[in-house]
């Protein structure tokens, strides 16, 4: 039997000996016999070894070794020292996909059991190339020590993960969904500090909450003036900030008269740090919405176009990636976010939600609240194609994003009772099929009125007055059938009332029967 084994270095090919004695052994016992190099030299032999040039040919087997793929390299390596073999030599493989790849294209029976797998952690844990061979009966096969050999396995890993991370189509969304996980928790933080700023300078001027509502502002502000005396100089300023001179006054004028308790100028710088934390966290957190816009426009221009940066983004984040998000159906993509409310209304046997993420969409915003779960339904399909072109397609336009915009906008027309029609494509590739469809009718065959038959005026006429005859005939039938309909009716009312008279005197003989 013979292990076929795959380093750092190349290519290896031990021989099995007493094969047949060792798979009569437990596995627990088979490991034993491999526990030691000693182990290793008593029951291997290197048959054959085919190093690697150099590092990029080391890197392209191992990424084929790693997705199950017989290369080149390997294929001439079995060929050459087992091909001659294949019939009665037994080949025990790792992977149990590459060894039926190999039993396919060569003809060489494999082996991948829990024996072979038992083996090769020996081989693995003890035994490298040329360790198990002699130099002078395998001369083209360079001696390595374990020194070389873990280099060798160092510097290969480090070249395979730098591959993987440089060409996989995965990684190209991770800054997307980072920087909008960044961009939730800089919202956080903010909300946070701004609100400690003012419950710690509260103390001190507790008027100025009322007056200034927004964040920033606030910070900006304490920032400038420090101690609410110092306001009534620094007007133009708070102008500037606020850009209201009537507000900067009014707050001026309030800083004079208010009922806040004075703060120590070591207490005041720690509130005015903090301040600058806000300020400049804000001013980052501007920064990082700009580029999460430009990033989104490169990535998924359309599902951009018709959800927004920012919902598209947290889209991509919750899928994982963009192309784990391609491969959601548009029900998924509608709920996408609302998995808890979803398993509750399972559960509970419940209306399960119909939006999740996608709510804060614009389009879904516009609509009245009644017809969010349509324009969510509608959204949801239009995003799940666009998402499919952004990931799948080479153009970097954002062509088939307006057109499917416009295709909700008027459906949401439709719903509010306004102009139902579709608006037509715009460009691209709905407008070339337009065109197409235009030009088509235009190049066809038009209608001929020449080859129309036409009567002669007499037999025109004659076919006139036969019309008008049964027409006459029909409206005869009509009436006599309403007459006899109307007559019928009168008998059996009648027949009813007759009845009906025959029945009175007998319910009265009742009545004085019983009195």
């Amino acid at each position: 039997m013979l292990l076929l084994f795959e380093t750092a270095a190349g290519h290896a090919l031990y021989e099995l000996k007493n094969a047949a004695k060792l798979q009569g052994l437990d596995i627990a016992k088979v490991g034993e016999k491999f526990a030691t190099e000693a182990g290793c030299e008593k029951n291997l032999a290197l048959k054959a070894f085919a190093p690697f040039k150099d590092t990029a040919e080391a890197v392209a087997a191992a990424t084929e070794h790693v997705e199950s793929k017989l290369g080149k390299p390997l294929k001439k390596f079995l060929k050459k020292h087992v091909g001659d073999k294949a019939l009665s030599v037994e080949l025990g493989v790792a992977d149990a996909k590459l060894g039926s790849l190999i039993k396919d294209k060569l003809g060489i029976p494999c082996a991948a059991n829990a024996f072979v797998n038992e083996c090769l952690r020996g081989v693995r844990s003890v035994a490298t190339p040329g360790v198990l061979g002699d130099e002078a009966e395998l001369g083209e096969i360079a001696v390595a020590g374990p020194k070389e050999v873990r280099a060798m396995q160092l510097g290969l890993s480090h070249s395979l993960s730098r591959y993987k991370l440089k060409f996989s189509p995965d990684k190209v969304d991770t800054m997307v969904v980072q920087a909008v996980g960044l961009l939730d928790d800089l919202d956080k933080e903010v909300n946070t500090y701004a609100m400690r700023v003012k419950e710690w300078y509260g103390w001190h001027f507790p008027e100025m909450a009322k007056l200034v509502n927004d964040n920033v502002h606030y910070a900006k502000i304490v920032r400038a003036v420090r101690a609410r005396t110092a306001a009534k100089d620094k007007v133009d300023e708070l102008a500037e900030i606020l850009d209201d001179e009537v507000a900067a006054k009014t707050l001026v004028a309030t800083a004079e008269i208010s009922m806040g308790t004075e703060v120590d100028e070591s207490d005041m710088d720690h509130i005015c740090n903090l301040a600058d934390q806000v300020v400049e966290l804000s001013a980052y957190r501007q920064r990082l919405a700009d580029y999460l816009r430009s990033r989104m426009q490169a990535i998924a221009p359309n599902l951009t176009t018709l959800v927004g940066e920012l919902v598209g983004a947290r889209l991509v984040q919750h899928a994982g990636s963009i192309m784990n998000l391609a491969k959601h159906p548009a029900s998924t993509i509608q709920i996408l976010g609302a998995e808890k409310a979803l398993f509750r209304a399972l559960k509970t046997k419940h209306d399960t939600p119909k939006y999740g993420l996608i709510y804060h969409a614009s389009l879904i915003g516009q609509a009245a609240p009644k017809h969010k779960g349509k324009i969510s339904r509608v959204l949801a399909a239009k995003c799940a194609l666009a998402v499919r072109v952004d990931a799948l397609g080479e153009d970097d336009d954002a062509t088939i994003g307006f057109d499917a915009r416009a295709k909700v906008e008027a459906r949401l027309r439709q719903l509010e009772g306004g102009n139902g029609a579709v608006a037509p494509a715009t460009n691209g590739a709905p407008k070339k099929l337009v065109e197409v469809l235009d030009a088509a009718a235009g190049g066809g065959a038009s209608y001929s009125a020449a080859s129309d038959m036409v009567l002669d005026d007499k037999k025109a006429k004659k076919e006139k007055k036969k019309r008008k005859k049964a027409e006459a005939a029909d409206d005869d039938d009509d009436d006599e059938a309403a007459a006899a309909k109307k007559a019928k009716k009168a008998a059996k009312k009648a027949k009813r009332e007759s009845e009906g008279d025959e029945e009175k005197p007998k319910k009265k003989k009742k009545k004085s029967k019983d009195e």
